[in-house]
């Protein structure tokens, strides 16, 4: 589907590539927006084609990251919880950004949190029950009332876009009782009420995750979210969503959720829709995938983990082995590639940053082959802030850039040394062939590949400088291709179509 919503908007087929515009300590003050307007002809036109962008609704306090959820239909327009603007700026400045990205070729996804809300306007009491941290199924009290923040009723902005008011019977869980001020899961008492049974089973149920936890079996919820699904793409100009929490989340309801903003009247019939489905187990994200009924796309957390275990056992690695067991290598259309994002950043809940030496080779790997959806993050891009700030990739904007212009065709693998592996893209009539060579080994890489005896006298060279000189085509097509140690090369010829548009030192 992703194919779908990029060619929906820029009318041709062509290598899409995501990017991840925010991490978790990008600058807040209300400028993300601007950021991504300004930055958005730069995108363009290293071949960025859409833009995954951090929850643009209201949070709970001014400085909210957006997963603090208060309320969905408040984009930075209302006067709720300390200020109008989020803390990525008005609703004025995203509708702007997404149009003029929208101009230069860049579609937007909206970052969708449904699973919880945080931040209410009053407390309720209400029948619970405390159940253990490490199995919600296991009741550890008895049944008792608690005053929970679970009333909603949205002051700043009424009933404008929509008059649903949130109380305790929307809720399955809250995570504190005001009344003894205990901190702990509380499954709230009712009628039906129960926890999710199509979420992942971790703590015997991991329906619950944070804050008041959202009841997705109740109508007025399904109505109401739906509702807020059709008017936030239509009132953005956005072709998609990106899910957080969905193991979290009933599948049932993720499932009619994209089935209804996709057959909606005034919906997008090619909406992209991925989730963060964060587990290390190739069959349960493809068992979630084939449970939904529709297609959906998830990131490929197998595959990072992988890159991470890369990064770390460096030459010790066989780099045959990296596709093995992910979501990529079982359902190549319905994989998200990345190598880090906002939560496996240094320093956050998911941890799991990739090394510097190898985040070349593994942007490589997701960039220039032909399976996945490639997303690249903003941190890998623009560099880390917080306490342990992270330098950006060197030459990032160039590897995109070379998924743009070289990345097309039919693949051939030369994938015979645990150390030292390379491919072929054969290119188009619009496009020429590249080979990518990749090496993790302490000394330099070379590889003997046969790129076609149409190439015969051609002269390559490594289109990012990382490995200086050239190799010329013999009459047969073959030629020895090199990379650093530890590094990558991209080679394509020298008058190959685009190269202008590298920097020149």
């Amino acid at each position: 589907m992703a194919h779908h919503a990029n060619e929906d908007h820029r009318g041709k087929p062509g290598n899409y590539t995501m990017m991840q515009f925010f991490e978790w300590y990008a600058e807040g003050d209300g400028v993300h927006w601007k950021k991504y307007e300004s930055e958005s002809d730069r995108l363009a036109s290293m071949g960025i084609t859409a833009c995954w962008l951090p929850p643009p609704t209201k949070g709970s306090s001014p400085e909210g990251t957006g997963y603090d959820i208060y309320d969905l239909w408040d984009l930075g327009e209302f006067d709720q919880k300390g200020n109008k603007r989020t803390k990525w700026g008005s609703k004025e400045d995203l509708l702007r950004a997404i149009k003029v990205a929208a101009e230069k070729g860049v579609i937007t996804y909206i970052d969708a949190v449904l699973n919880h809300k945080a931040g209410a306007d009053d407390k309720e009491e209400f029948l619970a029950t405390m159940v253990a941290e490490d199995d919600r199924t296991k009741e550890v009290s008895d049944t008792h009332n608690i005053e929970g923040w679970t009333k909603f009723t949205f002051p700043g902005r009424g009933e404008q876009y929509s008059d649903m008011k949130w109380n305790y019977n929307h809720f399955t869980g809250v995570d504190y009782d005001a009344k003894t001020e205990t901190n702990a899961v509380f499954k709230i008492q009712g009628d039906g009420k129960t926890w999710a049974e199509d979420v992942d089973k971790e703590n015997g149920s991991f329906d619950y995750l944070m804050f008041a936890d959202i009841d997705h079996a109740h109508p007025d919820v399904e109505a109401d979210l739906n509702k807020w699904g059709d008017w936030v793409l239509k009132e953005t100009g956005a072709y998609g969503f990106r899910f957080d929490a969905v193991k979290h989340i009933s599948q049932a309801f993720i499932a009619q959720f994209v089935q209804h903003i996709r057959s909606s009247e005034g919906g997008k019939p090619k909406a992209f829709c991925v989730g963060e489905f964060w587990k290390d187990s190739v069959d349960t994200l493809v068992a979630y995938l084939e449970g939904l009924g529709t297609q959906f796309s998830c990131f490929d957390s197998c595959l990072q983990a992988k890159f991470k275990e890369a990064g770390e056992a460096r030459e010790n690695f066989d780099l045959r082995t990296i596709f093995d067991n992910t979501l990529v290598q079982r359902r190549p259309v319905d994989a998200v590639t990345l190598v880090d994002n906002h939560d496996t950043q240094v320093g956050q809940s998911l941890e799991r940053w990739v090394s510097s030496s190898f985040k070349p080779l593994a942007y490589a790997l997701i960039l220039m082959r032909v399976d996945g959806y490639p997303c690249v993050f903003y941190g890998d891009m623009y560099g880390c802030g917080g306490e342990n700030p992270q330098k950006p990739v060197s030459q990032l904007e160039d590897i995109v850039r070379c998924r743009k212009l070289f990345a097309y065709g039919e693949l051939h693998d030369y994938w015979d040394h645990p150390n030292c592996v390379a491919w072929v893209r054969k290119g188009d009539e619009e496009h020429d062939s590249s080979v990518t060579i990749i090496c993790n080994g302490k000394s330099e890489g070379s590889k003997k590949i046969e790129v076609g005896k149409e190439h015969a006298g051609e002269k390559w060279t490594d289109v990012l400088g990382w490995h200086q000189g050239e190799v010329t085509i013999d009459e047969e097509g073959w030629a020895e291709f090199y990379c650093p140690a530890e590094s990558m090369s991209i080679w394509t010829k020298t008058d190959a179509r685009g190269r202008e548009e590298f920097k020149k030192d």
